[in-house]
């Protein structure tokens, strides 16, 4: 499945048995050798939610939380009966999240609306070694880069910075050094947004663990929040990502983000391992 070009490999765990999820996610990501994705993501039923939802990144690390795909975990749920309702919760390592599914007149999946959770600014909290309650536009300096970031969390960390050009930007050589400086003890993904106007913004995203990717959820909903937060933007906006468009609404400090996207299932089969 992909929710806006962020494509994952999804396992069924009510009808399939996964033992090493770490391993599976590098082997089925590869492109060539595998299936291909971005990741791994193990759905399944909860005690806490309507349905849990693990995911692994292309290199095998796990993440809290991943804003395309839990869109969906949503769909997938809905229509393949894990679920009989179109207001649901999915349990993640970022805590349990809300999910509107919204459908057209034939009942058919249109889009999902995603309550994000509170944004976290604190540093300690996301984690950053930086000072200050709130890092925002702060000068960051990595080997010969210089530029102004600010630090948010929306279950997973992120640092967004903003540019002029961003389809000139520095994602492939900068990204990795601001993923694993030591900074950032879980390590971070990293936005470069340039704003096209008060409520639109464009965003290339290198996601920790799988590098640049087509779309980011979570990175979309921290992009809003810097853009309030220094000015940039105001809410609602929509994000165009490499791989499609995002809505995203908040209220401000204190309140609850919302995302709203598509998520499409690409196909399903069996491989024998």
């Amino acid at each position: 499945m992909q929710g806006i070009g962020n494509d994952y490999v999804y396992v069924n765990l009510t009808q399939e048995h996964v033992s090493k999820p770490e391993e599976l996610a590098r082997k089925l990501s590869d492109r060539r050798f595998g299936i291909g994705g971005d990741g791994l993501v193990l759905i399944d039923k909860s005690d806490k939610a309507d349905l849990s939802m693990r995911m692994f990144n292309a290199d095998g690390s796990e993440s809290e939380m991943c804003g395309n795909a839990i869109r969906c975990v949503a769909r997938y749920g809905f229509e393949h009966g894990l679920v009989e309702k179109t207001e649901l919760t999915v349990s993640t390592l970022a805590g349990i999240k809300f999910i509107s599914i919204q459908q057209d007149d034939w009942g058919r999946f249109v889009s999902a609306r995603v309550n994000m959770g509170v944004p976290v600014l604190d540093p300690a909290r996301i984690p950053a070694l930086v000072e200050g309650a709130q890092v925002v536009d702060h000068l960051f300096d990595f080997e010969s880069y210089h530029f102004q970031g600010t630090l948010v969390s929306m279950g997973n960390p992120h640092l967004v910075t903003f540019v002029d050009h961003v389809d000139l930007a520095p994602v492939s050589s900068l990204g990795p050094l601001i993923e694993r400086c030591k900074l950032f003890p879980n390590r971070i993904n990293v936005e470069f947004v340039e704003v096209l106007g008060p409520q639109r913004a464009k965003q290339r995203t290198w996601e920790r663990g799988s590098g640049e990717t087509l779309g980011c959820g979570t990175g979309a909903s921290a992009v809003l929040v810097a853009g309030v937060l220094t000015g940039r933007l105001k809410s609602p906006a929509v994000l165009e990502l490499l791989g499609g468009e995002l809505t995203l609404d908040w209220a401000g400090p204190g309140h609850p983000l919302f995302m709203t996207g598509p998520a499409t299932e690409v196909f399903e089969g069996s491989l024998e391992l």
